[in-house]
């Protein structure tokens, strides 16, 4: 390798100042290798492919690339080239299934691996060195446009590496779950647990379980009435999901908790609940209890086509009594019986670790189930291992989110996590580094208070960098973990967002100085699950308007997840709703003037501003108490800024702009 060469490599891994030790992309590859040459990324022109099975991969990669597809038995020089290595091939690279081999020269790229979802894992670095290379970071260092020529040998330390979202107490759109998916992909994140049924907090309503929030997230034919009115999956839409999840390398795992957590199973069925514990309790000495599982179970999980069509499902069993040390042998008999019922149906059961604190006689097999530990009272990491469960590592403490409970993380502490943390690590009880008993990590989402205002682009808000942190630690767990390190992982983690198929923090949703007509669309392109036009934190928009008599109810800009208003539909007043929640300013176009309006929006709250004048800045609204009065609780008032088309506007609207 000649001097020059040598130099420019060196400058293609410059982060902020900074020589690293390989590319920019989350999370960290395992080895880079440099070589001499360079590779104009302009005269990759097209994907190619060896194998009919790398179809969907190279089509999402053409996509991202905007480049054609083919299926050919070798690339050229101006190609992409994913090829699916022969058995024997595979078995001598030990790239397993989800390892991979990206080759940068001067005869093109080449990605190598021995299955579809490793060759998923290395489109991926390509595209996020695309991203963080070339699309932020060409500052007159880095020459724009150019690859330098190496070799990435990668694969994952641990097998796992995942999240867990309540979409039973909050409710996500189908849309939003796509993009979870893609997100997910993006940082090869493989795992997605959707926890779908649970109840909101006794002392929040009344202190009466008859009004207490819960919800069911699924379509029931078996059960009519019990699907949650609020947001619901259809079975379809679930098997459409959890297909397409595969497609991305991403496995959905259902869950559906009991016997605690069930307030919304109780609620249909009075009759199930425990009342000696609550009415989210279900009563396992009710010979009812077991025909009604078994048939929830065959609904989703059996038939000629399952709804549930992957691999795993997730049977709950999360902080139940263990008042009464029978009622504990019932709940390890329940276990027993629902781990079988699962695999009855040719899937692997996953529970929420639970046996220490339901102390007891009665055996829990370990073999073939996986166990998910999250606080080591309820099962000790230690006792389980030896045990012989398979675990994957979600403590509490470190990677549980609570958006703006005051308990938990409202967002994770990345910089702990990246110096502290990684899956052999189940809060204070350390394993081996890859112990062949932990099968990964995950972080959670909880929303367990129901009435504090947090919108779906608040969750994103706090779920991305959780994402790209969890990736980095289950993906290449010893990884240096110096305070260096960590400032020049964080310099690139924020040139990476949602990925190629996915915009949910509003990047490529910037809009500058157009005028605005009424009943259109922003954006030439039409909606789409992968196209919702809005704009993330921290933004401002800004126009110029020219007020008429707008009548209540009247918008400015509208998308799938929230509405902006003119004239709010209640009194009239500027205002915006998403989730279920109507905030207002006070303030009320006047007919005939003419000004400037101004939105800062971050994850605290939205400002308004007329002319250059601060009118309200609507921040959380706090001191709403519990009906106990022991806690109290606020209300955020966030919004992330709807983009996609106008509403039936009679003002004129000048010079819009929206810029983060």
């Amino acid at each position: 390798m000649n001097i020059k060469t040598k130099l420019f490599s060196l400058l293609f891994f410059l982060g902020i100042g900074q020589v690293v030790a390989q590319p920019l992309c989350i999370p960290t590859v395992q080895e880079t290798k440099l070589a001499e040459g360079t590779v104009e990324v302009s005269s990759i022109t097209n994907v190619a492919y060896n194998n009919a099975s790398l179809q969907f991969v190279a089509e999402y990669l053409g996509k991202a690339w905007n480049a054609p597809t083919s299926l050919q038995k070798k690339g050229t020089s101006s190609s992409i080239f994913l090829s699916l290595l022969s058995q024997k091939e595979a078995k001598k690279a030990k790239l397993g299934n989800e390892g991979y081999r990206l080759t940068i020269s001067p005869k093109g790229i080449t990605v190598q691996a021995a299955t579809p979802q490793g060759a998923l894992w290395g489109a991926q670095t390509l595209l996020q060195m695309k991203d963080t290379h070339f699309a932020k970071n060409n500052a007159g260092v880095i020459t724009k446009g150019t690859f330098p020529c190496l070799t990435i040998t990668d694969k994952p330390d641990y097998p796992i590496r995942g999240f867990m979202i309540d979409a039973a107490r909050k409710f996500y759109p189908l849309s939003y779950l796509y993009s979870l998916v893609n997100v997910m992909s993006y940082y090869k994140m493989n795992t997605l647990q959707l926890h779908l049924n649970d109840n909101g907090f006794f002392d929040q309503f009344e202190s009466s379980w008859d009004d207490t929030y819960a919800a069911f997230r699924m379509e029931s034919d078996f059960f009519p009435g019990l699907t949650a009115i609020d947001g619901s999956y259809s079975k379809q839409e679930m098997r459409d999901l959890i297909r397409y999840a595969e497609k991305m390398g991403v496995e959905i795992i259902p869950e559906f908790d009991v016997p605690a957590h069930s307030l919304a199973f109780t609620h249909y069925r009075p009759s199930l609940a425990a009342k000696k514990y609550d009415d989210a309790h279900l009563d396992l000495e009710n010979p009812e209890l077991i025909p009604f599982l078994d048939s929830l179970y065959a609904e989703y999980l059996g038939g000629p086509d399952p709804v549930f069509c992957c691999p795993r499902f997730h049977i709950g069993t999360d902080e139940y009594s263990n008042k009464d040390s029978a009622i504990c042998e019932r709940f390890r008999e329940l276990i027993v019986h629902l781990c079988n019922e699962v695999k009855k149906y040719g899937k692997q059961p996953v529970f929420w670790g639970s046996l220490t604190h339901a102390k007891g006689v009665t055996p829990v097999p370990s073999d073939g189930v996986l166990m998910s530990l999250w606080y080591n009272g309820y099962a000790d990491p230690v006792e389980m291992h030896k045990q012989g469960f398979h675990m994957i590592s979600i403590p509490d403490a470190f990677i549980y989110i609570v958006p703006a409970a005051g308990y938990y993380n409202d967002y994770l502490n990345t910089r702990w996590l990246f110096k502290n943390w990684n899956p052999s690590i189940i809060r204070d009880k350390r394993f081996d580094h890859q112990d062949p008993l932990i099968d990964g990590g995950m972080f959670a989402l909880w929303n367990d208070f129901i009435k504090n205002g947090i919108s779906v682009g608040d969750c994103h808000d706090r779920i991305l960098p959780a994402m790209q942190i969890i990736s980095e630690k289950c993906w290449n767990a010893l990884r240096d973990t110096t305070d260096a390190a960590y400032a020049e992982w964080t310099s690139f983690a924020g040139m990476l967002s949602d990925g190629p198929l996915t915009d949910e923090i509003g990047r490529k949703s910037m809009v500058n100085h157009i005028d605005l007509k009424p009943k259109t669309q922003i954006f030439n392109a039409q909606s789409s699950i992968f196209n919702i036009h809005q704009i993330g934190y921290p933004y401002t928009v800004e126009f110029t308007i020219e007020w008429a008599d707008e009548k209540p109810g009247t918008v400015l800009c509208t998308s799938e997840r929230s509405t902006f208003y003119l004239s709010d539909p209640i009194k009239g007043m500027l205002g915006f709703s998403r989730d279920g929640y109507l905030f207002t300013f006070k303030y009320k176009g006047k007919p005939g003037k003419r000004e400037t309006i101004q939105l800062k929006g971050d994850n605290k709250g939205i400002s308004l501003y007329a002319d250059g004048r601060l009118v309200e800045n609507l921040k959380p609204d706090t001191g709403h108490r519990t009906d106990n009065k022991k806690s109290t609780y606020r209300i955020m008032r966030t919004l992330v800024f709807p983009l996609q088309e106008t509403g039936d506007f009679r003002s004129k609207i000048t010079n819009f702009s929206a810029w983060r």
